[in-house]
């Protein structure tokens, strides 16, 4: 059974329909890519699976229907969201950041093996423990939004946009941190990704939106082997 399933998904912002019936599944343990243009509803896709737009459709995880539940319910699920543009608490400090990120859990220990986790991926963030996150450099703020994820126990991890205004060596290597994320910590990935050759060589699935509908889906390696789909939706 798919961790994550989705069943004729639309959402709305006010009167405009931003989302046309989006389906889709994410398998266990994999990693499945959301590619398209910009405005082809990506974003739109990860924000409506957290509630944060109103929808209509079904979602489903682990086999229980959470269509409708309240944004903080979803999280507490086990869900762990990277919005676009970082959304990491500038004026606190790296250990606050954590701190805040945790405070709902009431297992201490499992917390404390999280933090650690954390810093031995991102062992840069150990160093900056106590620098306020907003004098971060644009990598160092992106390690600490995946790490506030981890810091939340997630199952499932939607990122959005990892690689924005990212230089490529640092991109190259929260790239492959994530994957060690996966393998490792066993954490689902769900990826909105502008930089669709990068997404597809990490991906196991992809799915590619267009006016906030599914037009093409398969495997990644396939659709990155297939030269027309890429030049027709991927641009590249």
């Amino acid at each position: 059974m798919p961790l994550l399933e989705v069943d004729s998904l639309k959402a709305y912002y006010g009167q405009t329909q931003a989302l046309h019936g989006v389906s889709f599944a994410l398998e266990k343990g994999g990693i499945t890519a959301l590619l398209g243009a910009n405005g082809a509803g990506k974003t739109t896709t990860l924000r409506s699976l957290c509630n944060m737009v109103r929808t209509e459709g079904a979602v489903r995880f682990d086999g229980e229907v959470i269509t409708g539940r309240p944004t903080e319910s979803i999280v507490r699920l086990g869900f762990g969201h990277v919005p676009e543009g970082r959304g990491t608490f500038t004026n606190l400090s790296v250990d606050e950041n954590l701190r805040v990120a945790a405070y709902t859990r009431k297992d201490a220990a499992a917390v404390q093996r999280d933090r650690d986790m954390v810093f031995e991926y991102f062992p840069i963030l150990k160093a900056r423990i106590d620098q306020q996150a907003g004098t971060l450099s644009g990598g160092e703020q992106q390690m600490l939004a995946i790490s506030r994820a981890l810091m939340l126990g997630p199952r499932l991890m939607l990122l959005d946009e990892p690689s924005f205004g990212l230089a490529p060596l640092i991109v190259q290597e929260i790239f492959r941190i994530m994957r060690r994320i996966n393998s490792e910590a066993k954490v689902s990935m769900l990826l909105v990704e502008q930089n669709a050759a990068l997404a597809l060589d990490l991906a196991d699935d992809a799915y590619v939106l267009e006016t906030g509908r599914v037009v093409m889906s398969g495997k990644a390696a396939d659709i990155k082997n297939n030269e027309a789909i890429r030049k027709s939706y991927l641009g590249y």
